[in-house]
């Protein structure tokens, strides 16, 4: 007879209540036997004892494990465990405060030079930046933002030159004058008349370097001037003759023979083109820039086990690995590790930091929006909304760039109690930053990490933009004591007039006020003046023929007018419906639709595209599509994986939906093979299982083995006969598998070659080619006729200037499509070994993450990109591809799109882990776009959106049924897209 389960203590808690809610799932499912339950669950008897005993918190893997072997609700017990691990960790909270023991992390702020003592993990690139400073006089630092730039020039390498005068200053909307304040305050001299200087002379900015040196009693010293966040010269200075002028300043005073300035520039690497466009810092960029790339494996386990060393305290190795993991190879996710970290260490059992104190503090992107949801949540109404206005007047919009952070004077804001309420509350979080007179984000990652920000940008933008307008235009009124020549009118004033007027500010609403009241007395000075105009009309009968030209005259500007104004209300239209679409389909589809009407082109197609867009499914970890784009693997976070018929893609059915590898989280690729036979998948563990989806209703599942990779697996793909599988690997290697037998894939080959990461590879159509892409901007073929001895077939190279990371066949193999960091894609000519580059696919401004070709004939490709953007391109002539059409996502970065069976109809995968289906077919479009219309626009929304327009709806009859769009999912992470070819 079984032993019966110790009782639990009487005191209650939250592991006793969690210890408790187990043992009634266990008996609701009829009290099995531990045996018996680790017989399904595959734990062993002591480790499912222990989860219900109340001693200690199981894992969450153990927990999902015991309630799946009793039957009970996963996804309610995964909430439930979360919850008490945050009760958990809230009550083995140290005594001790962040005010009496000072943390070994810094969170989100970057490092300063007094942290020098807690910077571990950037000893090589600070050796290097030294030495190059020690032999030249100009160092520009370019990195993605989160990268460290600012942490090891402030705590690497400024401690590094002790003998030397620092001087640290971001140059902000005035760059001159903030260069003018940091060196009169070291020369202690007024800072207006050598601003002045400055903007005039750029040989003033050496002769105060060596004005503040003389006051030194050290001979030979030298001023080591950092100009950190440079980009804001281009994001927050309007005035392109005072960024020349600080630039030549700066160059002049590194470069003049007699000089003892070292100046160091730090800036975002997106804004390298811009960079470029600056005279005499283009000259200088080829010899004194030097990039900061993502951190090792070994530099990260430093950045994050030393500081904790230092302080005394342990890390499990648990928590490590799981750091690691997640940052490794990930760019501009210092920030992340760094608040994760700090959040842990808050969260802290005695002297270890725990991964379970990590998980609830958020895990590791979710720390960041968990740190700023606890601040949003615990102010008013109010509040609330004062928190939004103020964070998205924090966020310099970008233009053909990520948006970045801003500095906003503290005057620009109202001085009241609930202002000052929220900047309080938002700077004891660590989210803001308030000195003297200036407000800011502390870092750019909170715009990227919290999802509750990412939606205020993503529907408030174009207001946004209207409203910096009105912030400057305030600024210049006020400078200009209120003089009536700075105030709006006309076309600018009816753009800003329907702006919210609780989202402005009081002097911003008092410069609307005044702008209005003076349209409004403009206009009645000019109804004074017709009056007095119409007297005199008898008096002008003999200028009656010059009086028709001149109405000729004015009939022909009249109708330029209103065809400018036709396409001006178009695109605005366009514009609107891309943000009412998640909130009013039926009326954003009429935008549309008027707006094709008014301007047809490829602005208002695209819109119509975006509108008809339907979003299938969200949470999603990797997708892949059968060559016939019949059918799709879909894998979730969760471990949960689907099977989906798409032969009708506005109405796709669920084949089959069952568990993957039983890791408790969503799967990191999976590959469908080209007749949608065989399935591949991929785990966290770097596992290879196969499954039999012959029958999808009835998916087989395999055994799981490992694969033997050392380095996270980047790609997988299936070949066309569904016998062979391919891996891409960081490991820099590619391994071909033997598939005939489901039950566990064999390795066949090792393939090496490439000398850095390996990230796409892909099968030729008819299987005996095998691409693969690498980190080393080539491209590798492969001869796997006989894959135990696949042989190299050639590389092409000198195509791509950075990371190869998407490659696709044409149907008929005679074709290559690669994608790569360098924002661009490339046509390669597999029948000609001497010219293989036929065109390059370029208009994008981020990474090309994935490529397809659209079609059997080849001459339609699509591109995707971490734009946010879709691009379909017109192939016929391949050395001169042109663009046709371009796919909007407001979701964030594009992973891939993957054609379907339908014409013209491709699924897409994004950034924020959904799944959207896309008809760019026009016609179909047109005939079927009224039939997700609910009733006809209204006359007052007509002339709302189309002002001086006839009211003509473009769907006046009753919707037509089967055509509603389906709603849009959250946003997220989001992993590989791969399709069968």
């Amino acid at each position: 007879m079984p032993r019966r389960e110790r009782p639990l203590d009487a005191e209650a808690g939250p592991l006793l209540d969690f210890a408790a809610g187990l043992r009634r799932v266990r008996e609701e499912a009829g009290s099995p036997t531990y045996r018996d339950l680790a017989r399904r669950a595959h734990y062993s008897i002591a480790t499912l004892s222990a989860a219900a005993g109340g001693r200690q918190l199981p894992t969450l893997a153990v927990t999902l494990a015991y309630v799946r072997a009793c039957g009970g609700d996963e996804r309610e017990w995964e909430r439930i465990w979360r919850r008490t691990a945050v009760e958990c960790a809230a009550g083995r909270a140290p005594v001790r405060s962040e005010e009496t023991v000072r943390a070994p992390y810094v969170g989100l702020r970057p490092f300063q030079q007094a942290d020098a003592a807690m910077f571990f993990g950037r000893k090589d690139l600070t050796d290097r930046l030294v030495g190059h400073l020690e032999r030249k006089r100009l160092l520009v630092l370019l990195g993605a933002s989160g990268s460290g730039k600012s942490s090891v020039l402030r705590a690497g390498v400024l401690p590094r030159f002790p003998a030397a005068v620092p001087l640290v200053f971001t140059p902000g909307p005035d760059p001159l004058e903030e260069c003018a304040i940091q060196l009169a305050a070291k020369a202690g001299i007024a800072s207006g008349p050598l601003r002045a200087e400055l903007a005039a002379e750029p040989h003033t900015l050496h002769r105060m370097v060596r004005q503040i040196l003389a006051r030194s009693p050290e001979a030979g010293q030298e001023l080591l001037l950092t100009v950190d966040q440079f980009e804001e010269v281009f994001t927050q200075c309007g005035d392109a003759g005072e960024r020349d002028a600080f630039v030549a300043a700066l160059l002049h005073a590194a470069r003049t023979p007699d000089s003892r300035c070292r100046v160091v520039l730090a800036v975002r690497s997106d804004f390298y083109t811009h960079c470029t466009r600056v005279s005499g810092l283009v000259d200088a960029l080829a010899d004194a820039s030097v990039p900061v790339g993502p951190m090792t494996v070994d530099e990260l386990r430093a950045a994050i086990v030393r500081p904790a060393a230092s302080a005394e305290l342990t890390i499990e190795g648990a928590l490590v690995a799981a750091l690691t993991t997640a940052a490794h190879g990930r760019p501009g996710t210092l920030p992340l590790l760094s608040h994760a970290l700090l959040e842990t260490w808050r969260r802290r059992r005695g002297n270890a930091l725990t991964l379970a104190a990590f998980q609830a503090a958020g895990g590791f992107e979710g720390a960041l929006a968990q740190t700023a949801e606890d601040f949003y949540s615990a102010l008013s109404d109010t509040q609330q909304r004062i928190a939004r206005q103020l964070l998205l007047r924090l966020i310099a919009l970008g233009e053909g760039t990520e948006d970045t952070k801003r500095r906003v004077p503290r005057q620009e804001l109202d001085d009241t109690s609930d202002v000052a309420h929220v900047l309080e509350r938002a700077t004891r979080a660590r989210l803001l930053t308030v000195d003297r007179d200036r407000v800011e984000i502390v870092h750019e990652a909170l715009i990227g990490c919290w999802p509750r920000l990412g939606r205020w940008l993503s529907e408030d933008r174009e207001q946004l933009r209207l409203q910096r307008m009105l912030t400057e235009a305030t600024g210049v009124w006020e400078s200009l004591e209120h003089h009536p020549d700075t105030l709006y009118r006309g076309v600018r004033l009816a753009a800003v007039r329907d702006l919210p007027r609780d989202v402005l500010t009081a002097r911003e609403r008092a410069f609307l006020d005044a702008s209005q009241g003076a349209e409004e007395a403009e206009a009645l000075r000019v109804r004074r003046h017709l009056r007095r105009l119409r007297r005199l009309v008898a008096a002008l009968v003999a200028l009656l023929i010059c009086a028709v030209t001149a109405v000729g005259v004015a009939v022909h500007f009249q109708r330029v007018s209103t065809a400018q104004r036709n396409q001006a209300v178009a695109l605005k239209a366009v514009d609107t419906s891309g943000d009412l679409r998640t909130r009013d389909l039926s009326l954003a589809t009429q935008l549309a639709l008027t707006a094709h009407r008014l301007k047809p082109g490829k602005h208002s197609r695209s819109g119509l595209f975006n509108v008809m867009s339907r979003r299938l499914s969200s949470h999603v970890f990797s997708v892949s599509v059968t060559r016939d784009g019949r059918t799709a693997a879909v894998a979730y976070d969760g471990d949960r994986l689907e099977l989906w018929n798409f032969e009708d893609p506005r109405n796709p059915a669920v084949l089959r939906s069952f568990d993957g590898h039983g890791e408790g989280i969503g799967l990191a690729m999976v590959a469908l093979s080209p007749r949608g036979k065989i399935m591949a998948s991929i785990g966290w563990k770097n596992e290879l299982r196969l499954w039999d989806v012959s029958d999808p209703r009835r998916p087989r599942p395999g055994r799981a083995s490992p694969t033997g990779h050392k380095e996270r697996i980047f790609s997988l793909d299936v070949s066309p006969d569904g016998r062979m599988a391919a891996t891409g690997s960081y490991d820099d290697t590619v391994r071909l598998w033997d598939m005939t037998d489901p039950a566990g894939p064999q390795l066949l080959k090792r393939l090496t070659g490439h000398n850095s990461d390996v990230k796409p590879v892909a099968f030729s159509p008819d299987g005996t080619t095998l691409a693969s892409g690498s980190n080393d901007r080539t491209v590798r073929l492969w001869d796997v006729r006989n894959p135990r001895d696949a042989r190299l077939i050639t590389v092409l190279k000198d195509g791509h200037e950075d990371f190869v990371d998407a490659l696709a066949f044409s149907r008929d193999g005679h074709m290559l499509l690669s994608g790569s960091d360098d924002a661009t894609a490339r046509l390669w000519d597999l029948t000609d070994a001497k010219h293989p580059m036929l065109g390059r696919l370029k208009g994008h401004t981020s990474v090309v993450s994935g490529v397809n070709f659209l079609g059997p004939d080849g001459r339609t490709a699509i591109t995707a990109s971490r734009d946010g953007t879709v691009r379909i391109w017109n192939t016929t002539d391949p050395a001169h591809p042109v663009e046709r059409d371009t796919l909007p996502l407001s979701s964030g970065g594009v992973f891939s799109a993957l054609p379907l069976s339908a014409h013209g109809t491709i699924v897409t995968y994004s950034q924020d882990m959904t799944v959207d289906i896309w008809n760019t077919d026009l016609p179909w479009t047109l005939a079927h776009a009224c039939g997700q219309v609910r009733a006809p626009i209204s006359r007052a929304e007509w002339s709302r959106h189309f002002p001086g327009l006839d009211y003509r709806p473009p769907c006046t009859g009753r919707p037509r049924p089967g055509h509603s769009a389906a709603g849009r999912g959250t946003s997220g992470a989001g992993s590989p897209v791969h399709e069968g070819r």
